[in-house]
């Protein structure tokens, strides 16, 4: 009845071989699935469940909202106050759009910056992942700063042709693409942290040359925050790095696990977006109620506990992946990590994993096989040696140790 029997194509575990588990129900930091087996959950819908599963306020609110009706396609209190609460978190941004997904705000964003800048081209990186908008489903092709190639069936060329994919933790790429495309380059967009080559972060210098950039060329600098927003700190990687974007794009975490996002800026570039400018975007479930309300009431409890969260879980992320890594040195394997805060990623290589082409390096095989161990002892893993894996404020010392156990166990027969 269902492609694959998914509706998201990781969800298949063809990278990792067996059958998915279907899961029926959640509870801090696990979940189990419709044979009762029980796991340690370190996805978390991808990110936002920072709180873990079934958060009480969380419910509450979304119930309470519920009672109220699901949906109206009109203006309701909450979507100022979950406006109020985003930008009071990242003080750059002092206006910003609801949609519905990640997706919706990434493409929205673009097509707002090159209304401000009035240009065709736009830059991303190889291994960023946008959301699956035509023009940013795109493959690097052999140069540095060559026209994009659809990465998907049913994209035509002609909608990638103003698509340049360069190399993520390279600034001369970028330097060499702004001198060929002079004055052409609407923006550039960026996971800071990038989450879907496996968790990579910037380089030192990377982000702060991407500003120079855009600001000396009168670019516009896209932060993808929709996994580091309210993840890698309170104010997103933007906060962590101190650097301001022009535009953000958020999701996930601030619906409280329930569809949404955003995209925001200054007054300057968000006031050319309907009504009051030339932009057309729009959505009958953008601001939806119970979004708004499971976002406020997440939003709230990271607000107010901070200083007690993201110390908690980047101690706890610290050890984990510190405690699986020493496992695999004991044991022989090939093993390299990345992290940032609570998001993270092992790689079965001796590393280090920068960009795409060191990430593409990876042992597929071994992660595989570390996979459906690790699940079979009850951790469940992201289903792909290239998607980041995610700590949150329910995972204990006992999970962790457990975890670290189950990786022993699993490195036992893995020597390579």
């Amino acid at each position: 009845m269902i492609p694959g029997g998914v509706n998201s194509p990781v969800r298949a575990f063809r990278s990792v071989g067996g059958d998915p588990p279907f899961i029926v129900r959640g509870k801090g930091s696990h979940i189990w699935d419709a044979d009762e087996n029980e796991y340690i959950d370190y996805i978390g819908s991808w990110g936002p469940l920072i709180l873990g599963h079934a958060e009480p306020n969380v419910l509450d609110a979304i119930v309470g909202a519920a009672c109220n009706g699901t949906s109206f396609g009109a203006s309701t209190p909450s979507e100022a106050d979950l406006a109020e609460m985003v930008l009071g978190a990242f003080p750059n941004m002092q206006k910003l759009r609801f949609v519905s997904s990640g997706t919706e705000a990434t493409m929205s964003a673009i097509r707002l910056a090159r209304a401000y800048t009035k240009r065709k081209y736009i830059v991303k990186f190889e291994g960023c992942y946008h959301g699956h908008a035509d023009a940013l489903l795109v493959k690097a092709g052999s140069g540095v700063a060559t026209l994009g190639i659809p990465g998907s069936a049913g994209v035509p060329e002609e909608f990638t042709m103003f698509t340049l994919a360069l190399p993520f933790n390279n600034l001369p790429s970028v330097e060499y693409a702004f001198q060929k495309f002079k004055h052409q380059i609407a923006c550039v967009i960026v996971e800071p942290v990038v989450g879907n080559m496996g968790c990579v972060p910037a380089a030192d210098d990377y982000l702060v040359g991407l500003r120079l950039i855009t600001q000396r060329e009168h670019s516009v600098l896209i932060f993808d925050e929709v996994m580091t927003g309210f993840r890698v700190a309170f104010g997103g990687a933007q906060e962590l790095y101190n650097i301001k974007p022009d535009l953000t794009t958020m999701g996930k975490i601030i619906g409280g696990g329930l569809p949404v996002g955003a995209y925001g800026g200054t007054k300057e570039i968000m006031d050319l977006v309907a009504p009051l400018g030339p932009m057309y975007q729009a959505g009958t479930l953008s601001g939806n109620p119970l979004a708004m309300a499971a976002g406020c009431a997440m939003l709230k409890q990271l607000r107010d506990r901070k200083e007690e969260i993201y110390p908690k879980i980047d101690k706890l992320s610290g050890e984990l992946v510190n405690g699986v890594m020493t496992a695999a040195r004991d044991a022989g394997v090939s093993l390299c990590a990345n992290r940032v805060g609570s998001m993270f990623t092992w790689f079965f290589q001796k590393g280090p994993v920068t960009d795409w082409d060191s990430a593409s390096k990876s042992n597929t095989e071994s992660f595989g096989k570390f996979f459906r161990t690790m699940l079979d002892a009850g951790v469940y893993l992201p289903p792909s040696q290239y998607e980041a894996a995610f700590l949150g404020a329910t995972h204990s010392e006992e999970d962790v140790q457990r975890t670290i156990a189950a990786a022993k166990q699993a490195f036992a027969g893995m020597k390579n």
